[in-house]
């Protein structure tokens, strides 16, 4: 559709006056197609809402003939509440949407040339794991080995990258033959019952106007501009289905940024925006890069990361806010000292006017929440787990409490339904219903009920298989009530299958639900039986229950109450707040060890873009966090700071603490902050050794403060761990 220049003067500083040179020369570009490369907080938003106005108000462009196109439904209210402003006029009827809703449009205008009944119906994230369940189940696969949610993210991925069943090649591959006979059994299923899930209005809507060329060359000689938002996040077919409705004439306005690219995991392609380039003939670049939220100091340390990563399409974030607070670095003595020191300084912030809601704790896995959790949890800090859920409530967490309280409690029903069903056993609902059933005749447990049926032969086929497993394995584990808590969890994850289940299930590092498995094995690791506890006498097994119901029963806020946000780096991708927490940067948690140890280069700098999204959330203050000694699946290890750390400039870095280089060979990494100022005192520093006439030998953890008030955090040999003042301890070093 020709594009008319508007000949009459008219005012037009409502649409430039408040832009810098840069946005101004995107918002009033000439006709063809340019790619927007828009830094973090740049204000990408406002030159896509005033290049619609601008089309609109100066180049005469039809409202109705531009479509514009973001990732979310938020961002869409945005863009259209700000166009109707910019506009003053009604943006109801123009084609404002994220991709599945425009995708999802079109079907419901044209769903008999798309082969769809007039009331197709879309299946959400759930509905389509239940029908992918239910395809597994009547195929007579191995549920445990064939899962719908690693069903489900094929299927997605398949359709993602633009491919029906016969589009892809097994080779020699009988897994993966045999999920791509799930595939078209799904398909079967899903055309049968007239659904259609996300992924399937992308590819379905492509895949109409291939094969109704006159319907496609309406919508192009209708849609004349279209806007496309987060370029660097669209996947293989949501590139080619705005190549295919551009066709040779319409003009493409792509705003993205490379350095932001974090979702390869769901198909995004970071290298579609090099290849807009190439595949819009006569395509220009025009670079934002002045920032509007971060401090100067910030944003170098973002540019310096982020200049490691080779094939970038190149910009440099500035502003005109000034140098600001240095990047403060604390190197903790272990994870319980890291989440100290961050709740510390949180306290003091909030103390001092900083409102909860304006600092935020990220971290690259879910994992690494549970400390900080509970370090807020007992300072009465109000907190929420930003898009996800709390340490103790997450789903697979629940499913390894489920056997522990079937060992703490046989005649638990709810934890027996519940490690019968996670991983799935082959023990279907005909079977649970006969046992709750001889169960209430008997007046006995769900457990001791179903011990009986199998000697009995009662239970047949997979089921019997499935029940005699757990049995066995709940017996071994009952076994071993000689061994410490985290060694019987460990185990317990091995025999219940949980976590084979969840590492087959975790498609990247940062929702990784095996990771939140290991996790539980170091908090039991470093559980300390209470003294009211003891007193009473009350086992290991029940008092870590109890510390587990008691946590996940408080702490988390309501939506509406001022907290702390508590989230993934992933899940921060859009946010800002004024005070940021980076947390274990530690090489093998970030970098991930996955990208560390495949020595792929892609994984690698998915890492650095990740690095460089969490390093500009922060408005004012920034803290990078790393611990020298962590539990993992409760084993003690050594890490290295994050090779992230060394790419930032020391210049624009602050030590917390005074530091210096440990000489042991083992550690040539590590550094040790040392005290020197005690009053008759010999030196202290993290991990030296003492003695203490009432508590025995431990190790210093931590320490605060100096002179006679100074005061030192000792783990003692027993695995209590108290805070001593050196003026009254009478501490003697042993080394």
């Amino acid at each position: 559709m020709p594009t008319r220049i508007a000949t009459s003067p008219m005012d037009i500083s409502h649409l430039l006056d408040d832009l810098n040179p840069a946005q101004r020369e995107a918002v009033a570009a000439p006709p063809g197609h340019l790619l927007v490369l828009a830094g973090a907080g740049s204000g990408k938003t406002r030159v896509l809402t005033h290049r619609i106005a601008w089309l609109a108000e100066v180049e005469g462009v039809w409202p109705h003939a531009i479509l514009a196109v973001t990732f979310t439904n938020k961002a869409a209210a945005e863009m259209r509440g700000r166009c109707e402003s910019l506009l003053k006029r009604p943006t109801r009827g123009l084609w404002i949407g994220t991709f599945h809703g425009l995708a999802h449009r079109l079907l419901r205008l044209h769903w008999h040339e798309a082969g769809l009944p007039e009331t197709f119906q879309i299946l959400d994230a759930d509905d389509q794991q239940r029908l992918v369940k239910r395809v597994i189940r009547d195929a007579g696969l191995d549920e445990s080995r064939f899962t719908a949610q690693q069903g489900g993210w094929l299927i997605n991925a398949w359709k993602d990258e633009g491919k029906r069943p016969d589009d892809v090649d097994a080779g020699g591959n009988p897994n993966l033959r045999t999920w791509l006979e799930v595939y078209r059994s799904y398909e079967e299923a899903c055309r049968r019952q007239g659904l259609v899930d996300f992924a399937e209005l992308l590819l379905r809507s492509h895949e109409l106007w291939l094969a109704h060329p006159a319907l496609l060359d309406h919508y192009r000689q209708r849609f004349g501009h279209l806007l496309i938002d987060e370029f660097q996040d669209t996947n293989t077919t949501q590139y080619a289905w705005v190549r295919l409705l551009a066709g040779s004439s319409g003009q493409v306005f792509a705003v993205g940024d490379d350095d932001q690219s974090i979702y390869s995991w769901r198909g995004a392609r970071v290298e579609h925006m090099q290849h807009f380039l190439r595949d819009f003939p006569g395509a220009r670049t025009i670079r934002l890069e002045q920032n509007y939220r971060s401090s100067s100091t910030i944003l170098d340390a973002a540019n310096a990361v982020i200049s490691r990563n080779e094939g970038r399409l190149g910009k440099a974030l500035w502003t005109e806010a000034g140098r600001g607070l240095p990047i403060a670095v604390y190197a903790a003595w272990d994870e319980r000292d890291e989440a100290r020191f961050v709740i510390e300084r949180i306290r003091r912030a909030v103390a001092a006017d900083t409102r909860p809601s304006e600092i935020a704790i990220l971290y690259r896995a879910n994992a690494l929440s549970r400390n900080f959790e509970q370090e807020l949890i007992s300072h009465g800090v109000p907190y929420r787990v930003y898009g996800g859920l709390r340490f103790f409530e997450r789903a697979e967490v629940k499913d390894a409490l489920a056997w522990l309280r079937l060992l703490a409690n046989p005649a638990d029903d709810g934890a027996f339904e519940r490690a019968v069903a996670t991983p799935p056993r082959g023990v279907g609902e005909k079977t649970i219903e006969d046992l709750r059933s001889q169960a209430r005749d008997g007046g006995r447990s769900l457990l001791a009920t179903a011990i009986d049926a199998l000697a009995a032969g009662q239970v047949k086929g997979r089921a019997r298989s499935g029940l005699g497993d757990l049995l066995a394995a709940l017996a071994e584990l009952r076994g071993m009530q000689d061994s410490r808590l985290h060694e019987r969890i460990d185990r317990l994850l091995e025999l219940s299958g949980l976590r084979a289940h969840y590492e087959a299930q975790s498609r990247h590092e940062a929702d990784s639900r095996a990771a939140n498995l290991d996790e539980l094995v170091s908090l039991a690791r470093s559980f300390v039986l209470s003294a009211e506890d003891e007193a009473a006498g009350i086992g290991e097994l029940p008092a870590f229950l109890s510390h587990a119901a008691l946590e996940a029963g408080e702490g988390q806020g309501e939506a509406w109450q001022d907290c702390v946000q508590l989230m993934t780096l992933h899940a921060a991708k859009g946010l800002e707040f004024p005070m940021v927490f980076l947390v274990g940067l530690e090489d093998g948690m970030f970098p991930s060890q996955r990208a560390v140890n495949e020595g792929d280069p892609g994984k690698l700098e998915e890492e650095r873009r990740l690095c460089y999204v969490g390093i500009t959330r922060a408005r004012r203050q920034l803290t990078l966090s790393y611990a020298e000694k962590r539990y993992l699946r409760g084993s003690e290890t050594f890490g290295r700071p994050s090779r992230f750390l060394t790419e930032i400039p020391p210049e624009l870095l602050e030590d917390v603490r005074p530091r210096a280089q440990v000489s042991a060979p083992t550690l040539p990494q590590m550094r040790q902050r040392m005290v020197s100022d005690w009053e008759d005192q010999p030196a202290i520093g993290l991990g030296t050794t003492v003695s203490h006439a009432k508590f025995g030998e431990g190790v210093v953890i931590g320490f605060e403060g100096s002179g006679a008030h100074a005061r030192v955090h000792v783990r003692f040999e027993d695995g209590s761990s108290k805070w001593l003042v050196l003026a009254y301890a009478n501490l003697v070093v042993l080394g």
